[in-house]
């Protein structure tokens, strides 16, 4: 059978233990060399750059988010092991493991460690699609005979070369389409290599739980429950057309990948449709200074993404969730796309007046859609507001002085609040 030794790299054709190293880290499976979609995802990214940059953090529980009120961005696999998990807010995390040590995330350097895996990606393919900053999906097809090696062994080699080179582990997933891949990579995490070939794709899926289909929800995981599809082979016996009419798309989409059928490609060039920024408060708040504040903050954090990607957007949206969790969402069109952060914000704090009394909040979000080229942003002057023009003048020049001295160099009053 084919076979791969994770630890020295490898290829032979027998099971068991590595023949040149002796390492029992064999990876082996009849489709070894004939599968060419992966999905590779770091392993608990944030928490692992934290450990990585702050050696006395290595064997305690780390968790990567915002104070007690907030949420948990990513937490290492130790705190994991008391039931921490991301998405959770901070006091349930810190309850579950108080023993923990919790760091507020340094979005600036994780965003330097995954432009750094991108550009080992890039040597390998430039069929890839990020999902994330810690994952992405890689069409592999065609670079066995460019490289001299199948996708498994080139996959092989990058997750080692980011280990060795970055201090960063991932997981892989290999299969034929994208769907089996992103379910392989999660079933032998951390460090893990997993492969679902074609003979074995029915076998596998008939006996998993619906919530293994990627996309499905804790509210769509209800409501097909409430219909008795608790497993993919509860799903597989429903009609194609009875699923459709159930549940619309949606139903049609299930039914495919209920079979491991997906057509969708590894799509490098998937458009971004928004940029957004939010923040939960440690205390819920309706003190008027206080969300300003915090408003023209993220505005600023949109421009600067924005910017950095060269686009601009029509719409600006403003998010609020209530002290009782409701969402108040509002969204202004505007004349002309924008990346401006003074624009945003004044955009922002509008619609935050229309909203009216909405009481306290523990959540504020700022963002843009209908994005565009950035080369079209902010080019007309608003007779209306004649300083709008200086505005966007100091706002360039603080730019350059931001981008020579750090983000922190210079900064506005209203940021203070």
């Amino acid at each position: 059978m084919p076979s791969l030794c994770r630890s020295c790299l490898t290829l032979f054709d027998a099971g068991g233990r590595c023949p040149a190293c002796r390492s029992p880290r064999v990876l082996a499976h009849p489709e070894l060399h004939d599968l060419s979609i992966a999905h590779m995802d770091c392993d608990a990214f944030y928490a692992s750059v934290e450990k990585r940059d702050n050696p006395d953090l290595r064997d305690r529980p780390v968790i990567v988010g915002g104070g007690t009120r907030g949420v948990v961005a990513t937490c290492c696999y130790i705190a994991r092991i008391s039931g921490v998990r991301s998405a959770m807010p901070m006091f349930q995390a810190l309850r579950l493991c108080p023993e923990a040590v919790v760091v507020k995330p340094r979005f600036d350097v994780y965003v330097e460690v995954s432009r750094a895996i991108r550009a080992m990606m890039e040597d390998l393919t430039p069929a890839i699609q990020p999902l994330s900053l810690d994952e992405a999906f890689m069409d592999l097809s065609g670079t066995a005979r460019l490289h001299g090696a199948p996708p498994a062994l080139l996959m092989a080699r990058l997750v080692r070369r980011m280990e060795e080179e970055l201090g960063i582990s991932g997981s892989v997933g290999l299969s034929h389409n994208k769907f089996l891949a992103k379910i392989a990579s999660d079933l032998d995490k951390p460090r893990g290599f997993s492969i679902i070939g074609r003979a074995e794709t029915e076998a596998f899926l008939t006996a998993q739980p619906v919530k293994i289909i990627w996309g499905v929800g804790t509210a769509t995981q209800a409501a097909l429950e409430g219909v008795g599809i608790r497993t993919i082979a509860d799903l597989k016996r429903w009609d194609r057309r009875d699923l459709g009419a159930r549940f619309g798309s949606m139903g049609d989409r299930l039914w495919h990948l209920a079979r491991g059928i997906d057509t969708r490609p590894v799509a490098p060039d998937r458009a971004v449709k928004s940029i957004s920024k939010e923040t939960t408060f440690n205390e819920n708040t309706a003190d008027p200074d206080i969300l300003d504040g915090h408003l023209w903050r993220l505005a600023v954090q949109v421009a600067d993404r924005a910017k950095a990607k060269d686009l601009a957007g029509r719409t600006v949206v403003l998010k609020l969730k209530r002290a009782d969790f409701g969402l108040v969402t509002r969204r202004h069109a505007l004349g002309e796309a924008t990346q401006s952060a003074d624009r945003i914000y004044r955009e922002g704090r509008r619609l935050l007046d229309a909203a009216g009394h909405v009481g306290s909040v523990r959540l504020i979000g700022i963002g843009i859609a209908d994005l565009g080229a950035g080369d079209q942003a902010d080019l007309s002057t608003d007779l209306l507001d004649p300083d709008a023009r200086l505005r966007r003048a100091a706002e360039r020049a603080t730019d350059s002085i931001r981008a020579k001295f750090g983000t922190d160099a210079i900064i506005r009053g209203r940021a203070l609040r």
